[in-house]
């Protein structure tokens, strides 16, 4: 069967902005399936560094899907992509494989192997760290999709993009996101103790959005003099649990423990823009803070989110 889509056929990337906090991860993740995923894929490559939020996305694009995430190495050679024979008629149509971790136990050979296997099958395989298997497995994936600080979203053709391409950008684009979730929570660390509106969280390119449904009475040029002193006292941030990290002594709240710099001095060229900006569509006053490059301050500050090809 042929399956035609204008979307597909005629796409070659979309970037998306990579959500800070696991819940806005998965709901991204379901939107690339509908949007994106095609019935008849049967790789999909996802590329990432440790604790960019690939698993998180997974779980969104295929709910209920049975990962292997453990080094453990009964999980890892018991898995079902490499059984994929042996498990009855009830067998899942839907396989994956961390690469990474897989590959302690497992020749990269023998991965490739059960792929093809599995695909030949008529099923799909959910390949963790394509590009550790891409030149083994000689075959692109049929959804290519790498997260760092943007999520990339791509149907390689026979000329590309090649797994590398995506790894090289989403490996060197993570480090501003992490330092933009750390920057975001001493935010929230300085104002914890005002009374403020309701926020919901967006995003812009190097950079965090806090929208509050009223004016906030904080102010910004304050709170950003108080979180530079934060960075300059270089505080170590950790994981507190699954929904806290601890910044110094302080321990609290936290969407994405795992996804930040190992101390606040780590966190480059922070600015807050100094003025709440007001959104006439949705009736919300605008917070933004920038990292990773000094923000100046222009009439409109348009260049925020300018496009670079």
């Amino acid at each position: 069967m042929i399956y035609n889509n204008v979307r597909h056929e005629c796409n070659l990337y979309n970037f998306f902005f990579a959500p800070r906090g696991n819940r806005r991860v998965m709901e991204l993740g379901r939107k690339i399936t509908q949007m994106y995923l095609n019935p008849f894929d049967k790789i999909i490559g996802i590329i990432g560094a440790k604790d960019s939020g690939k698993s998180m996305l997974i779980k969104g694009m295929f709910p209920g899907i049975q990962m292997v995430e453990s080094d453990d190495e009964f999980d890892i050679l018991n898995m079902p992509l490499l059984n994929a024979e042996d498990v009855g008629f009830y067998t899942p149509r839907t396989f994956h494989v961390d690469v990474r971790s897989a590959r302690k136990y497992v020749s990269l050979e023998e991965i490739a192997k059960a792929v093809h296997n599995v695909i030949g099958m008529n099923k799909r395989v959910i390949v963790e760290h394509f590009e550790i298997l891409y030149p083994v497995l000689k075959r692109n994936a049929d959804l290519l999709i790498g997260i760092g600080e943007e999520v990339i979203v791509t149907r390689p053709s026979l000329f590309g993009p090649l797994p590398d391409n995506i790894a090289n950008v989403v490996f060197d684009s993570l480090i501003y996101r992490k330092m933009t979730h750390s920057a975001e929570e001493l935010f929230g660390y300085c104002v914890k103790d005002i009374d403020r509106p309701k926020c919901i969280r967006s995003d812009i390119k190097h950079g965090f959005m806090l929208n509050y449904t009223e004016k906030p009475s904080f102010d910004l040029a304050e709170i950003e003099e108080k979180i530079l002193d934060l960075i300059h006292q270089d505080l170590p941030i950790k994981p507190y649990d699954e929904e806290h990290i601890q910044i110094g002594d302080y321990v609290m709240d936290c969407t994405a423990p795992l996804l930040h710099v190992e101390s606040t001095g780590q966190i480059e060229d922070f600015s807050l823009v100094k003025e709440y900006y007001y959104e006439p569509k949705f009736h919300l006053y605008a917070v933004a803070g920038t990292v990773g490059h000094k923000h100046e301050e222009t009439e409109k500050n348009e260049e925020l989110n300018n496009i670079e090809i």
